[in-house]
């Protein structure tokens, strides 16, 4: 009987041990974009729209007559794998700028680069997780493959996934992939620069806010 209790329990430990083995795999290499505290880490850039650290959360709320609003990365990434979750106002676009910088690299030029989108689904369906050229020319994703969809949960935490390597960049929403596109163009151009959280111009409506935590990147 004791035999047997032993051999039990080392088959068991033999069935769980690559579980842990991998957790630990997947779990090498990634840092917090975020502290959870304060925006260390973080400048703003263009527009007047508010950004501030609460709860846990990066809080972005709309400001009247603001145009764009850009919280930024003082580092700069190239190729990465990024996951958040995020929650925007129905009445609020929002987007993630990646490998993106400013017009002139000056602190007040204008913010541009590839722009992962964030809005809600509404009753049609939205564009959530396509690929924008911000202030570079317009959608970067095909028009033949943008297609209204809702796997953008309103009024909810939505889980993002964006892989960026090279040319390819492809996004997952709520474990769907939404994109994978290969812009050889557009990478030549931006082949690095910051993630930035935005909080789009309403003009005079509003406030409306969006909201992002657990926000994680892996260097590749």
């Amino acid at each position: 009987m004791k035999n047997y209790s032993i051999k039990a329990v080392c088959l068991v430990i033999s069935m769980i041990s690559p579980a842990f083995s991998n957790h630990h795999k997947e779990g090498k290499g990634w840092s917090d974009l975020f502290n959870g505290k304060d925006l260390k880490g973080f400048s703003q850039k263009n527009g007047t729209a508010t950004f501030e650290a609460k709860a846990g959360l990066i809080v972005g709320i709309t400001a009247k007559g603001s145009p764009n609003s850009f919280l930024c990365t003082d580092k700069l990434y190239g190729n990465f794998e990024l996951t958040f979750e995020v929650k925007v106002h129905n009445s609020l676009n929002s987007g993630i700028m990646i490998r993106s910088q400013t017009k002139g690299n000056t602190p007040e030029g204008r913010v541009n680069g590839p722009q992962v989108e964030i809005e809600a689904s509404g009753a049609k369906g939205a564009e959530s997780g396509y690929i924008y050229g911000e202030a570079c020319g317009g959608w970067m994703t095909p028009k033949n493959l943008l297609k209204p969809h809702k796997h953008f949960k309103d009024g909810e935490w939505n889980k993002y996934r964006i892989l960026a390597k090279g040319p390819r960049i492809q996004v997952w929403i709520n474990d769907v992939q939404i994109s994978d596109l290969t812009d050889v163009p557009k990478y030549q151009a931006y082949p690095k620069g910051f993630i930035g959280l935005q909080v789009h111009g309403v003009g005079n409506r509003g406030p409306f806010d969006v909201a992002w935590k657990n926000l994680k990147i892996r260097e590749l």
